[in-house]
């Protein structure tokens, strides 16, 4: 398991930085709130996904479902945040319902969470 959350950590910190840069782009273009919103999701899932790594590794949910959980959030985000900057620089979307296909996965990977929480553990 330590090579998945070595690999979630990575990925939750590239989340961070790209969270950051559609920010400061946002700041700096105007009517771009596309970008704005890009740059929370990623910035808010990127936490999450550091914080099932860590609920994870002490034990407090359910490492399967918490890990499939965690990737689900790096995948949403990805479908959610590179469909809006995408709508933004190249006037098209990555692909029909990208952004909502992303957003129901955030939900479904929420409540993944919430099962790994309540789900048994082994000892």
């Amino acid at each position: 398991m330590g090579r998945l959350f070595r690999i979630l950590i990575v990925l939750a910190a590239i989340m961070g930085a790209d969270g950051v840069i559609l920010a400061a782009a946002s700041a700096h273009q105007t009517d771009a709130s596309r970008l704005a919103s890009a740059s929370s999701m990623l910035l808010f899932h990127a936490t999450a996904v550091l914080a099932i790594v860590a609920l994870a590794g002490r034990g407090a949910i359910d490492v399967r479902i918490g890990i499939a959980a965690a990737f689900g959030f790096v995948v949403a985000s990805a479908l959610f945040a590179g469909d809006l900057t995408l709508r933004q620089y190249a006037g098209h979307s990555l692909f029909p319902m990208a952004a909502p296909a992303g957003g129901t996965l955030l939900v479904a990977s929420w409540l993944a969470v919430a099962v790994a929480a309540a789900w048994p553990r082994r000892g």
